[in-house]
């Protein structure tokens, strides 16, 4: 590869990083074609994009970053493969399931919105990671819950009330 080519490369994965706030390292080496063939179906299905970079490139384009990615550029050791994807425990829900078939693909390290998670013993911590969407529901939820115990409570009162006034008019 040459030097300009190296420099391209740098540049495209610098991109990627700005572009994404949810990205997962992780080693897939010693899966044979079928098996890396099904992680990629498997990451086509679940919307996350899945490339196989070179370590060096990788923690220049890391460098080149405006992001601050702490201790990630340590784990670029041996086989390194990216995840990208949109909801921050996605990744992760993925690993946890392909796992239960193989041992691969294992964990090395995730930056997920500005957090960064070293090391394959983070996946249950990632997995919970609860994403945008989940959360404005859960407030939104937390919201409406005292407004709808007003309005149970104001519709059954006025249920008995009435009840209560049908039968004295009734024993008159």
């Amino acid at each position: 590869m040459t030097r300009e080519e190296k420099a391209t490369v740098i540049e495209d994965l610098t991109a990627q990083l700005a572009e994404n706030a949810n990205i997962y390292l992780a080693d897939i080496s010693g899966l044979d074609a079928t098996t890396t063939s099904n992680l990629r179906r498997a990451c086509f299905k679940a919307n996350i994009k899945l490339a196989v970079v070179k370590n060096t490139l990788l923690a220049k384009a890391m460098e080149a970053s405006d992001k601050e990615f702490g201790e990630l550029p340590d784990v670029l050791k041996g086989n390194t493969s990216m995840m990208f994807s949109e909801t921050g425990n996605a990744p992760a829900k993925l690993i946890k399931n392909f796992r239960k078939k193989s041992d691969r693909p294992v964990l090395k390290g995730a930056f997920i919105e500005e957090a960064v998670y070293i090391g394959d013993e983070n996946l249950d911590a990632l997995v919970n990671i609860k994403s945008k969407e989940e959360v404005i529901g859960d407030i939104i939820g937390l919201l409406q819950s005292p407004a709808k115990n007003v309005i149970s409570g104001l519709k059954s009162g006025g249920g008995k009330l009435a009840g209560i006034l049908k039968t004295l008019s009734e024993k008159e």
